[in-house]
């Protein structure tokens, strides 16, 4: 089996060019302009946390539902293919403001007039004295569950998920897991700290074509061990 770092580099490099410029990224972003940082941090934090472990197990039970060779046939498919994916969108991407930014900063804006939530004064106080609040308690704010719930299931079968689950098959589970775990905690901290303002100054275009770059040098070296074994 694979050394731990090994896993752990991968998982890094992997997650970090992944979610760096993803609508997670740039939900986390606009959330902490509108409600407390550290609900939304802990929130956002918790999903990928949780969704990560879950991609890396269920990655790790893949080999002994189906043989190993057939896995790493697979993961070697999988690079390659979100590596083209990501160089496609790359050299589609204009060289402008983020577009991706704006379409889920519209859906976030949608989403609090369905629910019909406004920002009057009273929801403004409501949340000031949530805050107040014993420090498990915030746990369990509805600011907190809607930075879980849009992070969680914004991630579930995202290009992200889908490539852990490859690379937990094929290397060390742990060493992904805290590669993952590392690259989320940095992501979502510069989301939630930067804000707004730097997520409109990242540029989608570099962060396709070096997450497809990247993408392609992990399906060559899988299948060079693939030939090796």
């Amino acid at each position: 089996m694979s050394s731990v770092l090994q896993g752990f580099t991968k998982s890094l490099a992997m997650t970090f060019v992944s979610e760096i410029g993803d609508k997670t990224f740039f939900a986390a972003a606009i959330l902490a302009m509108r409600y407390p940082r550290r609900l939304v941090l802990s929130g956002c934090l918790s999903a990928l946390i949780v969704m990560t472990i879950l991609s890396a197990t269920l990655g790790w039970a893949a080999p002994n539902l189906i043989s190993r060779k057939w896995t790493h046939h697979i993961t070697t498919l999988l690079f390659f293919g979100f590596g083209l994916w990501s160089l496609w969108d790359g050299f589609k991407q204009g060289g402008g403001g983020s577009e991706e930014l704006a379409e889920v900063e519209a859906e976030l804006d949608a989403d609090l007039k369905s629910t019909g939530k406004t920002k009057d004064s009273s929801k403004i106080e409501d949340e000031n004295k949530k805050q107040k609040r014993p420090f498990l308690t915030q746990f369990f704010s509805p600011i907190f569950l809607k930075a879980f719930s849009i992070n969680f299931f914004g991630e579930w079968g995202d290009k992200s998920q889908l490539a852990t689950i490859g690379l937990a098959a094929d290397e060390n589970p742990l060493g992904v897991v805290l590669g993952g775990v590392v690259a989320q905690f940095l992501c979502t901290t510069a989301a939630v700290i930067g804000g707004k303002s730097l997520a409109s100054q990242i540029s989608e275009r570099i962060v396709a074509l070096s997450g497809g770059m990247l993408f392609i040098i992990f399906g060559i070296q899988s299948y060079l061990t693939s030939i090796e074994a």
